[in-house]
């Protein structure tokens, strides 16, 4: 079941130990699913419990540590042998008399790590107050360090089997926001709509299927379109609504995110004219982006362009992507925003949105790319408009 050639995840290895080494990190205490995977292949949904991946500089392979039902999972998922595999008893799960951490303390005390200088990813979602509280108490001899982004910086730069798996994301959400577009009518109810993209968006091509998205579809309409995270109701849609998609394809965890803006009969004239200002911005930031040029640079571009309409913008533009679980399909490591000097290289995977909102309606007109070594290619094939619902060309399921 692995995603990768093992060769591919020895080279992950070796480039985070190196950040290991520059961060004087011994042991790194992996918790962030997306960096589990990344080191070791495990894929499941079992990080609602407490499990890491143990990745010590001085060890050629890493261990990984969790839920006894889940032991088998990461025999099934990774590359790891038999032996570095370490699972705790189920008494640990929601237990008020004892925690896994505890657990965790005493093999890496059996394993003579008690005294080092531990990386742990204080950021991480699923890396609790309560799970560090408990690690200090039973490594009262070990030194701890925030290693928040220490892998994700090292995912940043793509392979060209990750730019692969991210292209076939791009095909899968072209068919999540066609068949969005063609079910968004008057009189259908929202929940109905979302329940059309997520068979879309899990079935896939006939070549390939789809993953489950980090995020749940985006679908805020009408006046709700002035707020850019609403989800779905069981409301049904009126003509003249305007409605925001956001969603996103994903192959073996590798996401490509998009967002369009629809519209259910004829909108105002400031509708209309912020859209195109969105696309032009878009097009120019997208036109800038690539090798040498800073983030900053990039949203510079954007801010300056719709500048020149009166129209401004404080947040960023957006973020690096690629391997991915919930809550969210961002990399956190570099933001298209003022101050981020993060210098674009080959291979680096945004998803550009540069969303604007105002108190009564919004647009978002968003793409994911990727910089080449010329510039930045778009991922997926859409129209880079506001999409009337009643005239849409609807994209032949067999011709993408």
């Amino acid at each position: 079941m692995l995603a990768f050639d093992k060769s591919e995840y020895l080279e992950r290895i070796q480039k985070t130990k190196q950040r290991m080494l520059h961060e004087g990190i011994e042991v790194l205490l992996v918790t962030d699913p997306a960096n589990m995977n990344y080191l070791s292949g495990y894929d499941g949904w079992s990080f609602y419990v407490e499990q890491m991946v143990v990745l010590i500089i001085d060890e050629d392979q890493p261990f990984w540590i969790g839920r006894g039902m889940d032991a088998n999972g990461a025999k099934a998922t990774t590359w790891l042998y038999k032996e570095n595999i370490i699972s705790y008893t189920d008494d640990y799960v929601d237990s008020k008399e004892k925690h896994p951490m505890q657990f965790v303390a005493s093999i890496l005390k059996q394993m003579g790590q008690g005294n080092r200088v531990f990386g742990v990813e204080k950021g991480a979602y699923y890396f609790t107050a309560l799970t560090f509280e408990y690690l200090q108490h039973s490594l009262p001899n070990a030194h701890f360090k925030d290693a928040t982004s220490l892998v994700n910086q090292v995912r940043i730069v793509k392979s060209e089997q990750e730019i692969a798996y991210i292209k076939n994301a791009s095909r899968i959400v072209e068919l999540g926001m066609n068949q969005a577009i063609q079910s968004i009518a008057e009189g259908v109810r929202e929940c109905d709509v979302v329940g059309d993209i997520y068979k879309s968006l899990i079935s896939g091509t006939s070549e390939f299927g789809g993953d489950y998205p980090a995020i749940v579809p985006m679908l805020p309409s009408g006046e709700h379109t002035s707020t850019p995270h609403l989800t779905w109701s069981d409301k049904r849609y009126q003509d003249n609504d305007l409605v925001i998609i956001e969603l996103a394809g994903c192959y073996k965890r590798y996401h490509s995110p998009m967002a369009r803006t629809v519209s259910i009969g004829p909108q105002d004239e400031k509708v209309n004219d912020l859209s195109k200002v969105v696309v032009e911005g878009l097009n120019a930031a997208l036109d800038v982006a690539k090798p040498g040029v800073t983030c900053e640079e990039v949203e510079d571009v954007w801010r300056k362009t719709i500048a020149r309409h009166g129209i401004t913008k404080d947040s960023r533009i957006g973020y690096s992507t690629g391997l991915s679980y919930p809550p969210d399909w961002g990399e956190h490591t570099a933001s298209l925003r003022q101050g981020d000097k993060t210098v674009l290289e080959p291979n680096m995977v945004f998803h550009m949105i540069p969303g604007i909102w105002y108190d009564d309606y919004g647009i978002e007109i968003s793409e994911s790319f990727r910089v080449t070594n010329q510039g930045s290619e778009v991922l997926a094939d859409m129209p880079r408009k506001l999409i009337p619902t009643s005239d849409y060309y609807a994209f032949r399921n067999d011709a993408i």
